[in-house]
């Protein structure tokens, strides 16, 4: 069943690999153009890069290829470990993720001096994909990357949803939030995305620094104070927060906003084309296969229990994969090492519905991107028999579970998922195989 699922995975993760999705939507057309979805940039104008998240570097490597003499110059930051090597006109700067680092500020501090220097004749294409966040973080007036890093990880450790998670970090940001557009030289901005959100959100996707933002200061406030974290995060971060939110401090660009004409935004990949791909490619191997959409969010422990409970419980006549998408969150407690997607599955074989089934059933949960948390791994896969490989190591499963210690666990009865930087980032992906071959 594991090599199974690791099939139907990779199809998933190849369907919506960033390079080859960027290759979908930019082409060369007739007499020197350029075609970015139904547009054409013109002969004469130059086209510059800004490339940045997880699959920044497969997207700007594309994209040279495909434009060819037409690129001007840009900039391609990324996590550490993910550029792949050869030549590029691009500057290439590796940074911080999730927690920003001064190479990050330092990376987002030339992105801003080179998009206010491009040509108005030229065209600014972004490429944009997980991370982007942490990677570009250039604090506000007023902040400093120590007020960044301590209020991200803060919100990480308190399990805050990504969306509102950037609804605060766009309003500490001179990037995000519409105001790297604002900032270009050009008005005409191609942005092309791969999604790593719930919903395919533009302004939430690497926080929107090329998009309108309907959040405010009072929003991000809002968040601080549901999460009880007014009394940690740094002053002079609550302080920038309620001058905003008095009207002292300027807004990120609300819809509308002049500095945002001329964008043009694509959707390139998605966690939905992830899942379909994942869908097809277990009907080819002769399984039904059962799309349950973007259901992984809320607290990652309780939905593995409840898919965990899901396939102990469901009735099928033939082999079944179920596939779910999205992202979860972890509120850490515990002192161990994990990441969302390993305390899903531990969660799953922990409660023993997978053991008492008395069928062959298995789960596997991974982050697209090949990272899930803190750790080598991409994620986790169990089975019927996880909970007798765990005890004969001598292992407690729930005691790990308390502790935040999904990756410990996983990688003591050899588990865990290892993938590497996979070349894109469209959230994660769950597959449960009910009534699957043993092998």
């Amino acid at each position: 069943m594991r090599d199974q699922l690791e099939r139907i995975l990779q199809s998933a993760v190849t369907r919506v690999h960033a390079g080859d999705s960027l290759a979908r939507f930019v082409r060369e057309g007739g007499q020197g153009e350029i075609r970015i979805g139904d547009r054409v940039i013109a002969p004469g104008a130059g086209i510059w890069i800004a490339a940045l998240g997880k699959a920044a570097p497969q997207m700007s490597s594309r994209l040279e290829t495909i434009a060819k003499t037409r690129v001007r110059g840009g900039i391609t930051i990324a996590p550490e470990g993910h550029f792949q090597g050869g030549r590029s006109l691009l500057t290439e700067v590796e940074a911080g993720h999730p927690i920003p680092d001064r190479k990050g500020e330092e990376a987002a501090r030339k992105l801003l001096a080179l998009v206010e220097r491009i040509p108005s004749q030229d065209v600014l294409v972004v490429l944009l994909s997980g991370g982007t966040s942490s990677l570009t973080s250039c604090p506000a007036a007023g902040l400093t990357l120590e007020d960044l890093q301590k209020t991200t990880e803060l919100l990480l450790l308190s399990g805050v949803a990504i969306s509102d998670m950037n609804s605060v970090r766009k309003h500490c940001s001179r990037i995000a939030g519409g105001r790297l557009a604002a900032a270009s030289g050009t008005r005409t901005i191609e942005v092309l995305a791969v999604s790593d959100v719930p919903g395919d959100d533009p302004a939430v996707i690497g926080s929107g620094p090329c998009s309108p933002d309907a959040t405010t200061f009072s929003d991000a406030l809002g968040v601080i104070k549901r999460f009880g974290l007014e009394s940690a995060l740094p002053a002079r971060v609550m302080s920038h927060l309620r001058s905003g939110n008095e009207g002292k401090t300027e807004e990120s660009l609300s819809p509308g906003h002049p500095g945002l004409v001329g964008v043009h935004y694509e959707v390139i990949a998605s966690n939905r084309d992830a899942r379909l791909a994942a869908c097809v490619a277990a009907e080819k191997e002769g399984l039904r296969a059962i799309d349950l959409g973007e259901i992984l969010h809320g607290e990652a422990s309780e939905v593995g229990r409840r898919l965990g409970a899901l396939a102990a419980s469901l009735k099928v006549s033939e082999p079944t994969l179920l596939v779910a998408g999205g992202e979860t969150v972890v509120k850490v407690r515990g002192q161990g090492r994990g990441g969302r997607n390993q305390e899903l599955v531990l969660a799953a074989a922990q409660i023993g519905s997978l053991e008492a089934s008395g069928r062959n059933t298995a789960i596997m949960a991974v982050g697209t991107d090949g990272r899930d948390g803190p750790t080598p791994a991409a994620g986790a896969f169990a089975d019927h028999r996880t909970m007798e490989k765990a005890r004969r190591a001598g292992l407690d499963a729930l005691s790990m579970l308390d502790d935040n210690d999904s990756y410990g666990f996983f990688s003591s009865v050899g588990d865990d998922v290892v993938t590497g930087p996979t070349g894109t980032n469209v959230m994660d992906l769950a597959l449960v195989l009910v009534g699957g071959d043993d092998g």
